[in-house]
């Protein structure tokens, strides 16, 4: 008897078809008369046996329809079709600023192994309305990667910050892709950016044991009508501040509320004590306007910005001016570019876009997103940005 069984994945039977859960939040669909054409089976959580077949030819056979199955896999959160990046989907992990590897010239690396939110915060540079497709990428193939630019950029004292255009928790593998980046020579933190909603205290101690030293929370208000507003959907803040007071225990905690003028004002002081009575750090930072971000408000001048900061100061022992080396964040060589502005070059398509009408392309082991394009196969792109390293191409 033949069994087909995925660490990653579980499967039901439904109706006329088997539907496969791939890690805890995307789906796909197994056709019941393409299983059948392999041999006779039955379905279970664990797995898919087949009893009338080898293993060899089970596992050949069953491959090549999940193969086909993963090009129309989807997000059960928003039905979004997504993209799987992995070892053998030929797509680079560098170039793009929604997921992948980034990397700012700093020793911070920015590292985005998923797309896609459980909130919906007014303010967001991400508006995930405006966005069609999701990505999550191969916790493995995350970390090679992740490793070589580590070996590139030849220093030590590296933070890798595991963050999202959506909310890094959601990816399921998180405690395991944590353990994998501590391992890497030349990393000495760890950090995530989350809203902390999708936290429990046994999640915390896992991604603490796994090597998680710094979590950047966001909290944007305390009032609970107030935080709920600013989420845009239902929020607990007493169960995310309950979260926040046992992050203070376990790791270097920074809540970092972001100011929307005329709506959480009045919150900030509020936010400072309590990240001052957790022992908890804190990072305020201005609303900005971003061209595909939600912008409910228009963004306090910076010159008020930072006078509303001294006015907060005198209230508290904590620092609210910051700057990039107050957390650890130092110059440090940037990666190679492989293209200049201005130059024209040929790539190939990869995959849609996150954005309506935009495409990915790949060329010299980086993506290049090319907007207001459906070609497929070889195209031609000016390059219209590089700036570390995140590419965008125009049709030439």
């Amino acid at each position: 008897m033949a069994q087909i069984a995925f660490e990653d994945i579980s499967f039901e039977r439904k109706e006329d078809v088997v539907k496969g859960t791939f890690l805890r939040m995307f789906s796909f669909s197994l056709r019941r008369e393409d299983l059948e054409r392999i041999g006779e089976y039955s379905v279970s959580p664990a797995g898919i046996f087949f009893p009338e077949i080898t293993q060899d030819r089970a596992e050949r056979k069953f491959n090549q329809l999940l193969f086909s199955a993963f090009s129309n896999l989807a997000n059960k959160l928003n039905g979004k079709r997504t993209i799987y990046l992995h070892f053998h989907s030929g797509i680079p992990l560098l170039g793009n600023g929604g997921f992948g590897i980034i990397d700012r010239g700093t020793n911070l690396i920015e590292l985005k192994p998923i797309s896609s939110c459980n909130i919906k915060c007014i303010y967001c540079s991400v508006d995930e309305d405006q966005r069609n497709v999701d990505v999550v990428i191969e916790k493995d193939y995350l970390i090679q990667e992740l490793r070589k630019v580590i070996e590139e950029k030849r220093i030590s004292g590296i933070e890798c910050q595991i963050t999202s255009q959506g909310e890094p928790t959601l990816y399921s593998p998180l405690a395991e892709l944590i353990r994998g980046i501590k391992n890497i020579p030349g990393v000495s933190r760890i950090s995530i950016i989350t809203n902390g909603v999708l936290l429990a205290k046994s999640t915390v101690d896992k991604l603490c044991d796994a090597g998680l030293t710094r979590v950047n929370l966001s909290i944007n208000a305390i009032d609970k009508a107030i935080a709920k507003r600013i989420a845009g959907t239902q929020y607990d803040i007493e169960r995310v501040k309950d979260i926040a007071g046992y992050l203070a225990k376990k790791v270097d905690l920074i809540i970092c509320p972001v100011l929307v003028p005329g709506m959480n004002d009045g919150e900030m002081p509020k936010i400072i004590a309590f990240a001052e009575g957790i022992g908890a750090d804190i990072g305020i930072q201005n609303f900005l306007p971003y061209r595909f971000g939600r912008n409910p408000v228009k963004p306090m001048e910076f010159p008020s910005f930072y006078e509303k900061l001294r006015e907060w100061q005198k209230d508290t022992k904590l620092k609210l001016i910051k700057t990039k080396e107050d957390f650890g964040i130092v110059e440090a060589k940037e990666l190679p570019k492989p293209f200049r502005k201005g130059e024209v070059i040929e790539a190939e398509i990869a995959f849609p876009g996150r954005f309506p009408r935009e495409m990915i392309a790949v060329a010299q082991e980086r993506t290049i997103s090319v907007p207001n394009c459906s070609k497929t196969g070889k195209v031609r792109l000016k390059i219209t940005r590089t700036k570390h390293n995140i590419f965008i191409g125009a049709l030439a």
